[in-house]
């Protein structure tokens, strides 16, 4: 236990953590199954429980990641639609993106800025933005204040659990992966809810 403890310690105060943290954040705003908020959370929770990195310059590293790939995912939209590949017909997915290109017509900033919080939606929001032509002037300035949200709600997370357990960095970053989870899952029931709703009283 002590040999990872040292190996979380080591890894959170490597240099190479913004590196890191940027890449993953990019990614994630494409692909979904890279979890940037866990690299995000985890480094949060180990930084309040022990010290660690900046948390100010990871925070912003992590938006400016999300931003660029908020902005891939609409590029990607624009480029090839939302049924091209094989992925995005799948029964969730499909429902996602439906969703969000009603959704983007009523109500786009609020929808944009929210879906930031969700992985799947996120991607799904972003690729009908572009698909659907949302304009980009009006897109971009979204990404850069849902970026910084995002990274500032995960940072707090991960303060949380570090605070809580102080002095025990894997449990304080297991314990705010785990908050950030649910959080994250129940975010995603609610949304699966309304849209549910919506499609039964149309």
């Amino acid at each position: 236990m002590d040999l990872i403890t040292d190996l979380v310690l080591h890894a959170v105060s490597s240099p190479w953590l913004y590196l890191a943290m940027f890449v993953v954040a990019v990614i994630d705003g494409f692909f979904p199954p890279v979890p940037s908020e866990t690299v995000l959370v985890a480094a949060a929770a180990v930084t309040a429980s022990t010290g660690g990195p900046d948390l100010a310059l990871l925070g912003v590293v992590a938006a400016a990641g999300a931003v660029v790939g908020d902005n891939i995912a609409f590029a990607i939209g624009r480029r090839t639609g939302t049924t091209r590949f094989a992925w995005m017909r799948r029964a969730r997915v499909a429902g996602a993106f439906a969703w969000a290109g009603a959704a983007l017509e009523r109500r786009g900033a609020g929808l944009i800025l929210g879906a930031r919080f969700i992985p799947v939606g996120r991607v799904a929001v972003n690729l009908s933005a572009g698909a659907l032509h949302y304009p980009w002037r009006r897109f971009a300035p979204l990404t850069v204040a849902a970026g910084l949200c995002w990274s500032a709600y995960s940072i707090a997370i991960g303060l949380l659990a570090g605070a809580w357990l102080k002095d025990q960095p894997l449990l304080s970053a297991g314990f705010g992966i785990l908050l950030a989870l649910a959080i994250g899952l129940a975010v995603d029931r609610v949304v699966a809810l309304r849209t549910r709703r919506v499609a039964a009283s149309v």
